[in-house]
């Protein structure tokens, strides 16, 4: 008998499709299989240690979750992508999914509870495929509740406490007779010589109060020195006039003036018509003042309080008009024209401190002193706390840590 070649390659072929089917078959058959998902992968662990408690220092309706990560999180590569973060109002369930936590994350907070209710918590592991593992041990009840005090701002209400006491016992001491030593303001001491200037000159005094409304603080620090002014004014018999950019600050400053004038002794020399309105367009009023500096020319120009753009217009025309010139504002933009143009400029907190320095009333004097002391004090608790970080002492920078 011959050898039959066709019988002999297709025995080849069927050997060598054998050995590929053993090789090859089971990968192929595991790829080809259809994922279940939704169904717990194996060996999936949930975290451990679960804790669930109020979160501290705050309003309320907020539970903070914390817990130890899944030990196979420190594989490579890491099965668990996530974690899922249930809650039920019973230990039995049903339980709901109300957050997600990343790979790598140990906490979380749930803002979405309310004061008074309790709940219970766990946790589930999820793989990449979005798959769940095993659930963590249930945790609860806990509950939230709004506390009364802020631990965190400790130093807050120590230093705001020690402040006021600092402000009471200084205006004590001020009521007592004790004298405190304030800087000297050089435009603030000019105030007497520019009245006395005007009154030698018989021409009257233009005190212009800003553009600013009633409730400011520079605007309220011009009226302190209208009082002032208006008071002496009123004792060397001179004229002062004042032209206003808001018909309340008007109000406000006929007032003023003529009680500074019934205080002098001399309320029959006050004259309603030297305080009065003019408009309250920002150029139309510039336009208004400058027109009284040139026709009254008056021996001194205050400006106290808010000013823009017109400030330098102003204080050009009244240098123009020979004028003794003294300003202040808070609006730090301005504060160079004035300088540049005017005889004397109140900077920064002399505008404010200008109350306590012509007045020398013990509620200003002992507020003004307790400022200075609460400066002082910052000043020394910044050095100390760059000390202690320094030394690595982060408990001082802590405490004293603005939260």
């Amino acid at each position: 008998m011959g050898y039959d070649r066709s019988a002999g390659r297709a025995r080849l072929r069927a050997f060598f499709l054998l050995i590929v089917l053993a090789v090859c078959g089971p990968a192929l058959s595991d790829a080809q299989a259809p994922v279940e998902m939704g169904q717990p992968p194996p060996n999936l662990s949930p975290p451990s240690a679960l804790v669930a408690q109020d979160t501290p220092n705050d309003r309320g309706e907020s539970i903070d979750l914390s817990w130890t990560a899944s030990p196979q999180e420190a594989l490579t590569p890491s099965p668990v992508a996530s974690y899922a973060i249930e809650r039920a109002v019973s230990a039995s369930g049903p339980f709901e999914a109300i957050g997600q936590a990343s790979i790598g994350e140990t906490s979380f907070t749930d803002n979405s509870v309310k004061d008074g209710n309790a709940y219970f918590y766990r946790l589930r592991t999820t793989d990449l495929q979005g798959r769940s593992g095993e659930a963590s041990a249930v945790i609860g009840p806990v509950s939230s509740k709004g506390q009364w005090f802020d631990r965190k701002k400790a130093s807050t209400l120590l230093l705001t406490f020690g402040f006021c006491m600092t402000v009471i016992g200084l205006i004590r001491a001020a009521r007592k007779g004790k004298k405190f030593y304030i800087r000297p303001i050089p435009g603030l001491s000019a105030v007497d010589e520019a009245i006395g200037r005007a009154t030698e000159m018989g021409r009257p005094i233009l005190f212009v109060p800003g553009l600013g409304v009633s409730s400011e603080v520079s605007t309220l620090a011009a009226f302190t020195l209208l009082g002032r002014v208006a008071k002496k004014t009123a004792e060397y018999q001179t004229q002062v006039i004042v032209p206003c950019y808001d018909p309340i600050v008007m109000t406000i400053c006929q007032e003023i003036v003529k009680s500074s004038f019934m205080d002098a002794g001399r309320p029959e020399l006050y004259r309603e018509n030297d305080v009065y309105f003019v408009t309250q367009d920002q150029f139309s009023y510039t336009a208004a003042v400058n027109g009284i500096m040139l026709r009254e020319l008056p021996a001194t120009n205050f400006y106290i309080g808010k000013f823009y753009a017109e400030s330098l217009v102003l204080a050009e025309t009244g240098s123009l008009a020979g004028s003794i010139q003294i300003a202040g504002t808070d609006e730090m933009v301005q504060i160079p024209f004035f300088v540049a143009a005017c005889d004397y400029t109140l900077i920064g907190e002399e505008l404010y401190a200008s109350s306590a320095y012509l007045s020398q009333e013990p509620p200003l004097l002992g507020t003004l002193k307790a400022q200075d002391y609460g400066k002082a004090i910052g000043a020394i608790v910044m050095v100390i706390g760059a000390i202690m970080a320094l030394a690595d002492q982060r408990w001082f920078v802590d405490f004293f840590k603005v939260q």
